[in-house]
């Protein structure tokens, strides 16, 4: 959604935000048209993202300021201007993000017009900065998480630079509206809550590539998310690091379940999603709200990491094995049909056979509908990578394996629960595999195929589930 507001360029750049970066992208279309000219052909674009939804999030920016700028957006390594969005919680997402790397180098040889830009978190560590200085010097534009907003002018500067541009924040208290954006659905989005991180648990990388904590406004927040319906939205997913902490460092008196109430009043939003929850910060007032809401979806991700307090309080989560089952035993008190899932770490350092065993009676306990699981990734920088009694990778695995078995069993048994119901689904795209179904996704995150066609997408529509297959559903649309 693009709620710019045209400026007239006459005497450089502004100093404001983001009225500057609306200049630079004035000043780009210029040079875009000058090339394409030259080259006589259209220019593209390709925009590759790693990680999570705030990623995902973030790539939406950045593509629809590339389209602003004039570029086609194509899903094409051999493009004119290519991006990766990095993330780098675990090490694999950094060895991934070099190995592409080494294949742009052979396609940028073959076109030295080529240009290659780098950010996201992966970019906020220093390390992987001197080895892009040292290793990777074909690249073209290198910055971090905090400037996203300022890709226009990054790309004007590395337009007109002989060498790498750099632009690293190590923080920022910034938070800069009204930039282009590009859905990659018309009916369901994700809207920024908040950025950065306060917690910084023993194994997470996230505080010191994201930065301290920060709120947006709630006028700002309901403002974007009112234009969004006007434009189709139905369903919208509030995006944070840890949520329930928002409106600690705002002026104004709100927390997170104050700022759900507001959004449940606008009309013509169907759904409300959120993620990411911190057990720690979940209160009472969100459990009531959540239990009362017509709008929230009936799924709620709280990431457990371990069922061991022992090694709960290595990780700095600040909770323990009895409270967290108490939330669990509070929330499914005010809402018994809810839809629970979390993020598992298998083999944090000293983990023992009978912490893994407490992990193991947490899933049973609280029966999860699904669980992300994890082994356990050493991250430079972080308090853990240090700690003492790395679990050997052999015992880890088996461990993972066991888990995973616990996990889906019951994740099955929990999705068979749901069969031969009906329930509402927002339909979200044709099927991949057969044209004549449609795919559609319930309240508790679950997808369902069934038969239909893309005049449904974008629709809510009653369905009812034939068949359970264990992660996902067939059934059959019911005409009211």
């Amino acid at each position: 959604m693009n709620n710019r507001t045209y400026i007239e360029i006459v005497n450089g750049a502004p100093i404001e935000e983001p009225a500057r970066q609306y200049y630079f992208m004035e000043q780009l279309k210029n040079v875009i048209q000058e090339k394409e000219s030259t080259l006589g052909r259209k220019l593209v674009a390709s925009v590759a993202t790693f990680g999570c939804q705030m990623n995902a999030h973030d790539s939406e920016k950045i593509i629809g300021i590339l389209r602003e700028i004039g570029y086609e957006i194509v899903e094409d390594a051999k493009a004119d201007f290519v991006l990766y969005n990095t993330c780098t919680v675990r090490e694999n997402a950094n060895l991934k993000v070099y190995g592409r790397l080494g294949h742009l180098k052979k396609l940028k040889e073959k076109n030295p017009n080529m240009m290659i830009a780098l950010c996201g978190c992966m970019m906020q560590e220093n390390v992987v900065i001197e080895k892009l200085k040292k290793s990777y010097r074909f690249v073209d534009l290198v910055f971090g998480t905090h400037n996203i907003f300022k890709l226009a002018e990054l790309m004007f500067e590395a337009f007109n630079a002989d060498k790498t541009v750099y632009d690293i924040w190590e923080d920022t208290t910034m938070i800069v509206e009204n930039l282009p954006s590009v859905r990659k659905y018309s009916f369901k989005t994700g809207v920024n809550i908040m950025y950065g991180c306060n917690n910084f648990c023993s194994y997470c990388i996230v505080p010191y590539v994201r930065g301290r904590e920060r709120s947006r406004k709630s006028e700002d927040i309901i403002k974007e998310i009112e234009s969004l319906v006007k434009d189709g939205v139905v369903e919208i997913m509030l995006l944070g690091q840890n949520v329930n902490s928002y409106g600690k460092n705002l002026d104004e008196n709100i927390t997170f379940a104050g700022l759900l109430e507001k959004i449940e009043q606008i009309e013509g939003l169907e759904r409300i999603r959120f993620m990411t929850s911190h057990p720690k910060d979940l209160s009472d007032e969100l459990i009531e709200v959540m239990s009362k809401s017509k709008k929230i979806c009936n799924h709620l991700h709280l990431p457990v990491q371990s069922g061991s307090t022992d090694i709960l309080t290595k990780m700095n989560r600040r909770y323990t094995k009895e409270g967290y089952l108490e939330l669990v035993k509070k929330i499914k008190d005010k809402n018994p049909d809810i839809s629970l899932t979390t993020d598992i770490i298998v083999g944090f350092p000293g983990e023992t056979e009978e912490d893994f065993l407490e992990t193991m009676d947490i899933v049973k306990q609280v029966e999860y509908d699904s669980a992300y699981t994890f082994i356990y990734s050493k991250r430079t920088g972080t308090p853990a990578a240090s700690y003492d009694n790395q679990v050997p990778d052999d015992i880890v695995k088996d461990r993972f394996d066991r888990l995973l078995k616990v996990v889906q069993d019951i994740s099955a048994k929990r999705a068979n629960m749901l069969e031969g119901t009906v329930q509402d689904v927002l339909v979200e795209e044709i099927n991949d595999h057969d044209d004549e179904l449609v795919t559609g996704r319930l309240s508790n995150n679950l997808l369902v195929h069934f038969k239909g066609d893309k005049d449904l997408i974008g629709k809510i529509v009653s369905v009812k589930l034939n068949e359970c297959k264990g992660f996902y559903y067939f059934g059959e649309m019911i005409n009211e």
